[in-house]
């Protein structure tokens, strides 16, 4: 479809003349104004003239599974704010049930010629997705990286938080509190990062006590119905799979008159934006997101320039964030 000059400088907010003379590489037109330019016709779908190819990086893929969780929103703002420095303009895609699937998404960015896409806890997370379709994309030479979750066979880097050490964390910090009846609460057992949790909780339990696991649906509602169920089971201490599961946690124990952490302690997993402001401050293990997402980013660019990409998983350190939802058991 040919590049109406109306629709593309009212999307750029500038003239019809500074458009046509961007489009045909004249001069007269600063830097900014020429980004801004291009950066309309990306959005607008529209192809760019051979003769500007050369000169813009273009448009990249940002795949995430939702904005609910606000991890999320901070692994994009970082991804979103590094590839603009490197000259790219990042196309968000984000994923609601019985809305836009990944697949489609993925088609769109295609059909939009993208220099490559980032996966943020995507479908290659999901054992139960047929990974297939991330080997056929990487055969295709459009290049790939992933966040959190690995897939097996596909020429493209992973990075990672070390879930095993972050479950391995809490229980050893709840252990030292004095609790033996710690209980692990988190999302389906098909997610990668939940059977890293599973491991990581099981293992450090082998010596402090009898394990306790809740799986259910990720958010404040999964986390407060599976915490009501630990909390029958005497549970006096709870590992959380996310800081949204943590808060449900809180909100459950209030709810039968119990207070925190004075009779159950709670450990959240994220370290999500203003998570240490709730009440009490969420205990909680922090995803280095900051870290995580400038080396996928590193890692994709070099994948556009040509360099070779590595088929291994990174995984990143977490950080035990003590705050006010973990105590001493109470006898």
């Amino acid at each position: 479809m040919r590049p109406r000059l109306s629709d593309i400088a009212k999307q750029a907010g500038v003239s019809e003349a500074t458009v046509s003379r961007v489009l045909n590489d004249r001069p007269g037109v600063g830097t900014a104004t020429r980004q801004a330019v291009l950066t309309a016709l990306d959005v607008l779908g529209y192809e760019r003239p051979a003769l500007l190819r050369k000169h813009s990086a273009g448009l990249v893929g940002l795949v995430v599974p939702e904005l609910e969780n606000p991890i999320f929103p901070l692994f994009a703002q970082v991804i979103s704010t590094e590839l603009a420095a490197a000259g790219y303009t990042p196309v968000l895609c984000t994923q609601n049930p019985g809305g836009v699937t990944e697949d489609e998404y993925v088609d769109m960015l295609r059909e939009r010629h993208v220099s490559g896409i980032v996966f943020v806890s995507g479908l290659h997370a999901d054992t139960a997705a047929d990974h297939q379709r991330y080997r056929d994309l990487a055969e295709s030479g459009l290049p790939l990286v992933f966040l959190t979750g690995y897939v097996d066979g596909v020429a493209a880097p992973c990075f990672s938080c070390d879930d095993t050490l972050a479950a391995t964390l809490a229980v050893e910090h709840l252990a030292a509190l004095g609790h033996t009846r710690i209980g692990l609460i988190s999302g389906p057992e098909r997610f990668i990062p939940v059977q890293r949790k599973i491991s990581g909780y099981t293992r450090a339990m082998a010596d402090v006590g009898e394990p306790l696991v809740e799986l259910t649906l990720f958010g404040v509602e999964g986390g407060a119905a599976a915490a009501g169920r630990l909390y029958d089971a005497g549970a006096t201490a709870i590992l959380c799979g996310s800081d949204l599961m943590a808060l449900g946690a809180v909100q459950e124990a209030r709810t039968r008159g119990m207070s925190v952490p004075k009779d159950i302690s709670i450990v959240g997993y994220d370290d999500s934006p203003l998570i240490a402001y709730t009440d009490p401050p969420l205990t909680t293990l922090r995803q280095p997101v900051r870290a995580m997402a400038t080396a996928a980013v590193r890692a994709l660019l070099d994948e556009v320039a040509g360099q070779p990409a590595p088929t291994s998983e990174y995984l990143f350190r977490p950080e035990l964030v003590v705050r006010g939802s973990t105590g001493p058991h109470s006898t």
